[in-house]
């Protein structure tokens, strides 16, 4: 059966006059092509309509841009590095001076590098030679030196986490004897690398009660250890292998001592490891306020594997 739409086919009678209407087709040719063009712009304009005016967003200048980002930062240093400086909440009391008779600080020695500095600020005098120290402010400007005065307290602050803990069996196997474990415990940077003490720092490692902790104290200390990571190994504070990770434990042991709750030693332990560590904790606190979030202190302190990923991914993300 044929196609309806099929052209029907032409036969020589038809001829002459097929060709007679083509020419006078072609007459209307022009006319035809003419309301055509017409017919469809008509349909395109009412099938179309009038579009609204498109409202072009400005954009914001370098110099904004810029603004804001300065603006930004701003915000997050003073909630991350506050410029007024964080309470540390315990007494200090004449550790300094206890440290210094001692000769886990050499006075000498801690006093020519500081030198070098500018020398000691009144409040770092009074911490290291005075004998009746409350609470401890720490700010961007004396954080390095309580980095050094918190490692000098924790190495020599007798612990069994220092006689007990990975620093002495991180291989797996437990020293054969006191010697062998103190010639484990000083391969590592928080004990080779403490140079100002007044002889061979090994000979202050975990030898002196400067503060005594009961054993539910030592229960707190070792349970808060266990779950403050530092950014800069991925190492716990239960393995204190670096200086930032002995200054921790010595800042736990304190807290510890004087009673405070764990949760509050989380939050100091965060506070005090945004000082030392400031660029690892201002790109987190700018990954929470984007993703608008807010951080908790036991979980900032997760686990180094959470700890390594997240801080990749943070990295990554901002």
């Amino acid at each position: 059966m044929e196609n309806e739409n099929q052209s029907p086919v032409q036969n020589n009678h038809d001829a002459p006059v097929e060709n007679k209407r083509q020419t006078e087709n072609k007459k209307f040719l022009p006319i035809s092509i003419l309301l055509s063009a017409f017919v469809v712009a008509a349909a395109w304009i009412y099938t179309s309509g009038p579009k609204a005016t498109e409202v072009v967003q400005p954009v914001d200048t370098v110099a904004e841009q810029d603004a804001n980002s300065a603006k930004e930062l701003e915000e997050l240093e003073e909630n991350v590095l506050p410029l007024d400086g964080v309470t540390i909440p315990i007494k200090w009391g004449n550790l300094g001076t206890q440290m210094i008779d001692a000769g886990v600080i050499d006075k000498e020695k801690f006093e020519e590098i500081y030198s070098k500095r500018g020398g000691f600020a009144e409040d770092q005098k009074k911490l290291l030679y005075g004998a009746d120290n409350g609470e401890i402010k720490m700010t961007e400007a004396n954080s390095g030196f309580l980095l050094n005065l918190f490692w000098a307290f924790g190495l020599a602050n007798k612990n069994e986490i220092l006689e007990k803990g990975p620093m002495v069996n991180y291989d797996g196997k437990e020293p054969a004897s006191p010697a062998e474990a103190m010639e484990k415990a000083g391969r590592f940077a928080s004990t080779g690398g403490w140079s100002l003490a007044t002889s061979d720092a090994m000979n202050y490692y975990s030898k002196y009660p400067f503060v005594a902790l009961t054993p539910e104290q030592q229960g707190v200390v070792e349970r808060v250890s266990k779950n403050i990571y530092r950014p800069c190994c991925g190492n716990s504070t239960y393995f204190p292998d670096c200086n930032h990770g002995m200054a921790m434990l010595g800042l736990v042991e304190l807290m510890a001592a004087q009673g405070m709750n764990e949760d509050e030693m989380y939050k100091i332990a965060l506070r005090v490891n945004s000082y030392w560590f400031p660029d690892t904790y201002l790109t987190i606190e700018r990954f929470f306020k984007r993703q608008r979030l807010s951080e908790n202190p036991r979980k900032s302190h997760s686990s180094r594997t959470r700890r390594r990923r997240r801080l990749r991914s943070v990295s990554l993300i901002v």
